[in-house]
């Protein structure tokens, strides 16, 4: 139901915008787009509530009703496209006075020619017609709504046996690799001697569904809970009835006092208070499984007491912003690990073979493959094992084979199976409306496909998922905010943690992907080309997204004009690209995996927002691409020291243009108002101080980052002048290959929303740490990379003193190290409170230089020392007192020193390692 919103939910506006005064539209045409208007603005609201219910309980007839609405919205938006393109400057700035005078003009011309008004009111009679037609089946299908609706909260995923249930009566003796699990959870619930001294402490078990996350706190729960005075373990659902809650608990608790608990009508204060009673002066063990809400945790967390002295809470959960929530420290949180692939290996041989150690040669090999694509999430493993050996008969090979090669493109239908995709569509059921069709996307990937995060989100921007009705919000802040919700929610894989310790890259696991690809299918909402053998239904041969994964397809068997989005990842299919130009209504253009050579065609695609195409093989970027008025991202990938066609500078709409290391940029980039990310170019030396200037009128910027091939005195200035007027500006990432860059030490103003500033100037530095590096100046900023022809202590101590600063990165003028004295500076015991990792590049920045207190989470230190000032012995190299210490790399200076002092040297120094208690990797070079 939500891809029928989002396909309705940008109509209502357009609709709105053509019924405006300055249009002429004939009154014939004017009542039939308002009655178009008023019944979509019905059916969406009814689409909200048919969302709320999980999808196999909707009527047939309600599924039908909604993708036809959906179909109807979507070929009504690319009319109004179309229209609007024909009437309206697509490429001028979105000023609305400006925009308003110039489409009602241009309309008054248009729509003298009879063939045109002919042609926009012939759509919308149409489009009347089916809209009455599916009026009717509202009407019809209401009260099936209102039924529904109401009755939504009581059981969301229908009457069937809940996966959850059965994990509380698993054998302990049946499960593999939990033991090691267990007994670390214990070691956090009872840590110490005197445990049972110590206040109320929560701990959280948070992870993946099917991780076993009530396994693991069933087997906790049981190993420890006689040291107790009472105990219960009571799960609770996406949308709990809290006094059905506090009932469970209070019955658990006590059995036979509590019996007939739940006949008593008790309110949800009075029964906090009961619970309050009971467990006064009494040692606790209690385990509240999958908990969903914040809220709901606030609530249930007033019956306890933070005062029980010894007593003990476990919670379960797949969203970590309700871990955090649920525990005072972020110690105390239980991140679920998947089995490792020893332990996967045993699991589905004992389940599959009844000998966890053994294993018929023939199904060696398929089994790792289907291991691969589990992923060492237990329920799985077991969910596979059991289709693989029902009935006690195992499979043959060639049935193991179509069950691997059937994972991870919504093909696999099995009843064993089913349990494990139960358990995963509680996660998608909880997901709010605006971020399943995000999800659904990324159904376009194949599995085990690296997906980059700021690609995603302008791919969901061009598809028009991140959408807000306030015109002053960052549609790609908007965006990004979904995706670490999905990250929050455990529905995609972090594989990437980038210096500022953001996820970066992620994945979908193939159980996930197996999931989205089923239900994208059915929606209609992607069609994916793989060489299987999928069977497409009749909305699917009018698809609206494609994903081309194989060189085996057949692109003619699929309806072209109404595709939005094509994206292909096999280079085998150049030869059927060319009719990519019959795409009239294309939005997303995705080639970065395909090398072509022309791409004159995209030209013709006027309604494309989105852009990847991949260098390699293109002898020149085509000048068409300056026709795309409406193109919001333009990605290319690749090396070439060519220059972008100068026709971008007419694209007024686009926000982010990323592009391959060495492409120059045009003249009349300042036109692009618009932009907010502009990654990779180069500014040569040969360019005049126009082009520099130019960047100043990028207002909106928020990330720039290229490299400047030789920056004398006065393009320097002029590039201050430029950056003092990006007010916007969060990253700032400049190569300079030679110059003056210590000019920007004088008169440059740092937005105060930076986050990344990285002058990546090795062989041009600044003379002097800029005086406005300072924590006043720069209160958020989490990177500094910067390269000083002299540090001095204080230098050290101001830049200690960056309260968000996680990555540093310090150069110097390598000599220093040759001198006879080498200062060594020392910091206060505040300073570095975020940092978790510090490069100090020729400086004696010996671990010593931090006191006690000072760098808590400092992870990986790298430093430069004299290896004859280490063997005299006098330098202090301990490094215990970094508690968060795991690699420290050390660039050894020979100079002056004999072979004897350096291995002297390096020895001290792996000796202070391993006195380490986290014993720390150390590389000396």
């Amino acid at each position: 139901m939500e891809i029928a919103m989002v396909a309705i939910r940008p109509l209502l506006p357009k609709l709105g915008n053509l019924l405006v005064g300055e249009f002429t539209l004939e009154n014939r045409v004017r009542k039939r787009i308002e009655s178009l208007l008023m019944e979509l603005t019905l059916m969406h609201a009814a689409l909200r509530k048919v969302a709320k219910v999980p999808h196999e309980q909707l009527d047939e007839g309600v599924k039908i009703w909604a993708g036809n609405v959906k179909e109807l919205s979507y070929h009504m938006e690319d009319i109004i496209d179309g229209f609007m393109l024909h009437v309206g400057d697509g490429g001028e700035p979105t000023n609305p006075e400006n925009k308003v005078k110039k489409l009602a003009k241009k309309t008054r011309k248009l729509f003298k020619k009879r063939k045109n008004l002919h042609r926009i009111s012939h759509a919308f009679e149409e489009a009347v017609g089916q809209a009455k037609q599916l009026a009717e089946l509202r009407q019809r299908y209401e009260q099936d709504i209102r039924y529904i609706g109401a009755s939504v909260n009581a059981d969301p995923t229908g009457v069937s046996v809940d996966p959850r249930v059965m994990a509380l009566y698993t054998d302990v003796t049946e499960l593999v690799g939990i033991a090691e699990a267990r007994d670390e959870l214990v070691t956090m619930l009872l840590e110490g001697d005197g445990w049972s001294k110590h206040p109320l402490k929560t701990v959280s078990i948070v992870g993946f569904g099917g991780l076993g996350k009530t396994t693991l706190a069933k087997a906790a729960y049981e190993k420890i809970k006689v040291q107790f005075d009472c105990d219960a373990f009571v799960s609770i659902s996406r949308n709990p009835d809290m006094k059905k809650v506090f009932k469970d608990i209070l019955y658990e608790l006590d059995k036979n006092k509590y019996a007939s608990i739940s006949n008593a009508t008790l309110d949800q204060r009075q029964l906090i208070d009961v619970i309050i009673d009971f467990l006064t002066n009494k040692r606790y063990l209690i385990v509240i499984d999958d908990i969903w809400d914040e809220k709901a945790w606030q609530l249930m967390k007033c019956a306890f007491s933070k005062n029980s002295i010894g007593s003990r809470l476990i919670t379960t959960t797949r969203i970590v912003s309700v871990s955090e929530a649920c525990c005072s420290s972020r110690d105390d949180i239980y991140r679920m690990k998947p089995l490792t692939g020893d332990a996967s290996r045993r699991l589905f041989q004992k389940r599959v073979f009844s000998n966890e150690e053994w294993c018929p040669p023939e199904f060696v090999q398929v089994s790792k493959g289907i291991l691969h694509k589990c992923g060492g999430i237990p329920l799985a493993i077991i969910s596979i094992a059991s289709l693989l050996a029902s009935n006690r008969q195992i499979k043959t090979k060639d049935q193991w084979y179509a069950l691997l090669n059937s994972f991870g493109r919504g093909l696999t239908e099995d009843h064993s199976v089913e349990e494990m995709k139960k358990i995963l569509l509680f996660s998608y059921y909880d997901l709010p409306s605006y971020l399943k069709p995000c999800l659904l996307y990324l159904s376009i990937f194949p599995e085990d496909q690296i997906i980059m995060r700021g690609k995603l989100v302008w791919k969901w921007i061009s598809e028009g998922f991140v959408y807000s009705e306030i015109q002053e919000t960052s549609l790609y802040e908007l965006g990004d905010s979904y995706f670490s919700e999905l990250v929050n929610r455990s529905m995609i894989q972090p594989i990437g943690i980038d210096d500022e310790e953001k996820v970066k890259v992620c994945r979908v696991h193939d159980m996930v992907l197996d999931l989205i690809c089923s239900l994208a299918s059915e929606e209609n909402f992607v069609t994916i080309l793989d060489g299987t053998e999928r069977k497409l239904t009749n909305l699917q041969s009018k698809a609206r997204r494609l994903s081309v994964q194989n060189s085996k397809v057949n692109m003619a068997t699929i309806c072209m004009a109404q595709v939005r989005s094509l994206t292909v990842f096999t280079n085998d299919i150049v030869h059927q690209l060319h009719k990519v130009s019959t795409f009239q209504v294309l939005r997303l253009l995705d080639l970065e995996h395909s090398p072509i050579s022309d791409t004159a065609y995209v030209g013709n695609l006027l309604h494309l927002r989105y852009l990847g195409l991949k260098y390699n093989g293109l002898e020149e970027l085509p000048m068409e691409i300056g026709k795309l008025p409406l193109l919001q991202t333009l990605h290319i990938s690749g090396n070439s020291k060519k220059e972008l066609p100068s026709s971008i500078v007419r694209l007024r709409n686009l926000m982010c243009l990323c592009v391959g290391g060495g492409m120059k940029l045009p003249f009349g980039i300042g036109n692009l108002t618009s932009l907010e990310v502009l990654v990779g170019p180069v500014v040569a030396c040969t360019f005049n101080h126009h082009l520099v200037k130019e960047l100043g009128h990028l207002t909106r910027l928020r990330v720039l980052q290229f490299l400047w091939e030789n920056l004398d005195e006065s393009m320097c200035k002029a590039m201050v002048e430029s950056l003092n007027n990006l007010r916007k500006l969060e990253v700032l990432d400049i190569y300079i290959k030679g110059g003056h860059v210590d000019l920007v030490r004088e008169g440059w103003v740092p937005p105060p929303q930076l986050r990344k500033l990285s002058f990546n100037t090795p062989y041009c530095q600044f003379l002097t740490l800029p005086g406005w590096i300072n924590p006043c100046s720069l209160h958020i900023l989490s990177y500094l990379k910067i390269s000083l022809d002299e540090v001095r202590s204080e230098d050290i101590q101001i830049i200690g003193m960056l309260p968000a600063l996680r990555y540093l990165v310090l150069w110097v003028d390598d000599s220093v190290l040759e001198k006879d004295m080498v200062e060594i500076f020392v910091v206060t015991p505040d300073s570095f409170p975020c940092v978790t990792e510090c490069h100090f590049n020729y400086i004696p920045a010996v671990p010593s230089i931090f006191p006690r207190g000072a760098a808590p989470r400092l992870k990986h230190l790298e430093f430069t020392f004299p290896a004859m000032w280490i063997s005299r012995g006098d330098i202090d190299l301990d490094m215990r007192h970094l508690p968060s210490l795991e690699n420290v790399d050390v660039v050894l200076s020979k100079y002056g020193a004999t072979d004897v002092e350096v291995k002297e040297a390096n020895a001290a120094l792996r000796a202070a390692a391993v006195d380490h208690p986290n014993n720390p990797r150390i590389s000396i070079y």
